[in-house]
């Protein structure tokens, strides 16, 4: 039976964005593992009702189910032990903690840059959905939330870690990429599909690793559809 990861499309089904997403997704390339990805929209909640969870990404392999992207890595690293993402032990901490450092310090502060242009890029049929549930959480509108000048000086800032390591080391797990660079990267290809933002500077040690990463497993991310290829998108 293939596998099938249920993720997250806009406004054309091959707009595929979410940032957890595309962890899992460059995990599996990682495995050399191949999928069947299934087009899955906000407000599609049925076609996770099999799952008892209503977010993506949701992985099913044979009669496995799996959801969260942190589970779905931990599970590819048990099932199918060969080319390691996670590592073992206090390295399982660490790649946790990577988490938590993109979830919290760089997608916050992304968000408050691409909102708007992510709202656009969100199918019109979960755009009422996406309004009510995003505003809910900032307390105010998208518009009032959207500050481009303010988030970018607060991803300069939450950057600087990730700068001083890329200075050093061409991936953050190394010398080659494995978890700690799926975690965060699946954050810079959120902005990417739905964004032309310049988030940072061509001469940042982090756009290089960026660059980098768009090519690894025969340009998985260099190759996805963003909202420039869409006509009429921003409609």
């Amino acid at each position: 039976m293939a596998r099938v990861l249920y993720d997250l499309c806009g406004v054309d089904e091959g707009l595929r964005f979410s940032p957890f997403c595309w962890r899992v997704k460059f995990a599996l390339a990682h495995k050399g593992l191949d999928i069947q990805t299934r087009p899955w929209r906000f407000t599609d909640k049925q076609a996770l009702a099999f799952t008892d969870h209503d977010k993506v990404p949701v992985l099913v392999d044979g009669d496995n189910v799996v959801t969260e992207s942190f589970d779905i890595l931990r599970y590819l690293d048990r099932t199918y032990p060969e080319a390691p993402l996670l590592g073992v032990g206090t390295a399982v901490d660490r790649a946790r903690f990577i988490q938590h450092y993109a979830e919290r310090a760089l997608a916050p502060a992304m968000l408050r840059t691409i909102i708007m242009d992510l709202f656009n890029a969100v199918h019109p049929d979960d755009r009422d959905y996406f309004r009510e549930t995003r505003e809910k959480r900032f307390g105010r509108t998208l518009e009032e939330f959207h500050s481009p000048s303010k988030g970018l000086a607060q991803l300069d800032a939450a950057l600087e870690p990730l700068r001083g390591h890329l200075k050093e080391s061409d991936f953050i797990d190394g010398e080659a990429p494995a978890a700690a660079d799926y975690l965060v990267f699946g954050n810079f290809m959120w902005a990417r599909c739905v964004s032309s933002a310049d988030l940072i500077s061509n001469a940042d040690p982090v756009y290089a690793w960026v660059e980098r990463m768009l090519d690894i497993h025969d340009g998985l991310g260099r190759q996805a559809m963003r909202i420039t290829d869409i006509d009429g998108a921003y409609r």
